[in-house]
């Protein structure tokens, strides 16, 4: 077992996976996909819904992929998305990035998305990433940095969230400003053949303002992080409520502009 283990802020609720069923290999993986050839084998942590991992499991098709994630129900989710698009070359298995069941050497590529900020050792996931690729290979890992995000217009309660957002993952063992500290992991964990680049998510339109500030308003009241919020005493239900209604408002903003900095790694391994 780790000797860190963390609590995923988020969980499950219809809010966070909404966030989740959007992403896809090219606006979460785009850093990746240059290094994908038919017949890799791949493995993909903390795979979530799946919508990357069918796009990533095309890409490599006829190889074979394995996807992971520590929540037995999620994967449920995830496999009926790879029914959905005739996918056969991808199995599904509850895994502990921390401690993964695999042997050495069993994967060309492993790819985790927004996966290591929610560790209590990120650098031990890693190093367990490295171990099950092969020499040769590709390990991929993005995440976000939530202290790097930018909006307009600027209502205090947005800022209030982002300080209340952070001490909550931080409670739970997590570190929500994974992004700039991906090089110093990745070195940490034995790499020394690094790639270091950064991607960006933007909303902006009227349709991306209305769907991210309704999933964050949502989540704000709804989700595991606002039980969290408020039975960790970091927020009442009040607190919650008027975060949710900053979001909204928002998101009814006609300059509204929402980016999310995402730090970025290709490691040889």
């Amino acid at each position: 077992m780790p000797e860190h283990p963390a609590v995923y802020t988020h969980g499950h609720h219809e809010s966070v996976l909404r966030s989740h069923r959007w992403r896809t290999a090219a606006n979460s993986a785009a850093y990746l996909l240059d290094e994908l050839r038919p017949g890799h084998s791949l493995l993909d942590v903390g795979c979530g819904p799946g919508t990357v991992t069918a796009d990533l499991a095309e890409l490599v098709a006829p190889g074979p992929v394995t996807a992971v994630d520590a929540a037995p129900d999620v994967l449920e989710t995830a496999r009926a998305s790879a029914d959905r698009r005739g996918l056969d070359t991808v199995r599904f298995a509850v895994a502990d990035a921390q401690d993964l069941d695999f042997p050495d050497d069993s994967f060309d590529v492993v790819h985790a998305h927004q996966v290591l900020q929610h560790l209590g050792d990120p650098v031990r996931a890693l190093a367990e990433m490295r171990r099950v690729c092969k020499p040769g290979g590709i390990v991929a890992a993005r995440d976000a940095d939530y202290s790097a995000m930018a909006w307009y217009p600027e209502p205090p309660a947005l800022e209030e969230w982002l300080e209340l957002y952070g001490r909550v993952a931080r409670s739970n063992g997590g570190q929500p400003d994974a992004g700039r500290r991906m090089l110093a992991w990745a070195r940490e964990a034995g790499f020394t053949d690094i790639t270091p680049t950064a991607g960006v998510w933007c909303y902006a339109t009227p349709e991306d303002r209305a769907w991210w500030s309704g999933l964050w308003a949502d989540r704000t009241t709804k989700s595991a992080y606002a039980a969290l919020a408020v039975d960790g005493g970091h927020a009442t239900g009040d607190t919650l409520r008027r975060i949710a209604d900053a979001w909204r408002e928002w998101g009814d903003e006609p300059s509204g502009w929402f980016s999310v900095l995402h730090g970025e790694i290709l490691c040889r391994a």
